[in-house]
């Protein structure tokens, strides 16, 4: 298998995965209908059948990054421990954690990305996509409410949200090392980092946090508002489960591309707020927070690309998004959640 959108399911071994299968309890004969999944993720998905029952199959690329591996053991991880809670989250079968390549066996999710498009009844019902919005808030409430404790040792939980300013600043300063790069054009950077240090929330308490929670990583239901799963799990982490609803917040559809007529985001945080009983008093402080981090992120490839790392058009347009970010961050400081 490889990481492209052209996945050669041949290269996997099927009679070696029918024996793991076998050996793992789940029902045999002949493995059918193999397929590849494509979508945006650098791992490898492919679906069959076997014993009348479809599976998805997720292992890393034929050529493995650095972490890969590890990667994939923390989702199987996480899903294994969200498998008998409420969250709506790819069900895990089974998994193959003690060699390399790691992969694991899941449940096919019914459901569609809203950012691929929407279907019927959602394209046309206004009140559905209005909904959606509202059920994406749900979803994040109900992982917020999962205790922690499903998954001992996961994450430093402690001085979480102290950690975060010095961490994407020293992220920053990182871009310092790419050849070209004459340094971070951003303004309202310093004092975005200042308001963040000064109004940093007490006190939390600690959760499941999904870390890259947004309209992307959604599954819908395809004949309802409902979320049918949230889905890449990478970068799961026990922090502040608030950090994901900012995230949410910094990430919302302006001018509500692909699913107009979502709800705005305060309306999101009173139904977040409704759900859960996590101090809501500091919410703009977690959407600056998100703001301030994914545009760091994103300008990390403007600086690649004046090393010639990444391709300039490229560069150019994420560094936009980081203004834009620094802008939003602005009008969250000012208590704009509309």
């Amino acid at each position: 298998m490889t990481s492209s959108t052209h996945i050669d399911v041949g290269v996997i071994d099927f009679d070696e995965l029918g024996a793991w299968m076998d050996a793992e309890g789940l029902p045999g004969g002949p493995i059918t209908g193999q397929a590849p999944v494509l979508g945006g993720t650098q791992n490898v998905m492919v679906r069959f059948e076997r014993g009348g029952r479809p599976y998805i199959l997720r292992r890393p690329p034929l050529h493995t990054r650095r972490k890969s591996n590890e990667v994939l053991r923390r989702e199987a991880r996480v899903l294994a421990a969200l498998r008998d809670t409420p969250v709506p989250a790819p069900r895990l079968v089974a998994a193959q954690t003690a060699r390399e390549p790691v992969f694991y066996l899941m449940e096919p999710v019914d459901g569609f990305n809203p950012s691929t498009g929407l279907p019927e009844p959602h394209a046309s019902d206004p009140a559905i996509r209005h909904r959606m919005g509202l059920e994406a808030a749900a979803a994040l409430a109900e992982l917020g409410r999962v205790d922690p404790a499903v998954l001992p040792g996961f994450g430093r939980p402690e001085g979480f949200l102290e950690r975060q300013v010095p961490r994407w600043l020293k992220e920053l300063d990182s871009y310092g090392e790419l050849d070209g790069y004459p340094g971070p054009d951003i303004p309202g950077l310093h004092e975005t980092a200042e308001w963040l240090t000064r109004h940093l929330p007490r006190t939390f308490t600690p959760g499941v946090m999904h870390g890259d929670y947004h309209f992307a990583n959604l599954m819908f239901a395809p004949d309802s508002p409902r979320v049918a799963a949230i889905v890449d799990w990478e970068m799961c982490t026990i922090g502040d489960p608030l950090v994901d609803l900012g995230w949410l917040l910094a990430m919302w559809p302006s001018g509500n591309e692909h699913v107009p007529g979502l709800p705005p985001p305060r309306e999101l945080v009173a139904y977040y707020g409704a759900l859960s009983e996590r101090d809501m008093s500091a919410i703009e402080w977690y959407a600056v927070m998100a703001c301030f981090k994914l545009g760091i992120v994103l300008e990390g490839t403007h600086a690649r690309a004046f090393a010639g790392k990444a391709p300039q058009d490229l560069g150019d347009l994420l560094h936009a998004a980081t203004l834009g970010l620094f802008e939003r961050a602005r009008e969250f400081m000012d208590g704009a959640l509309d």
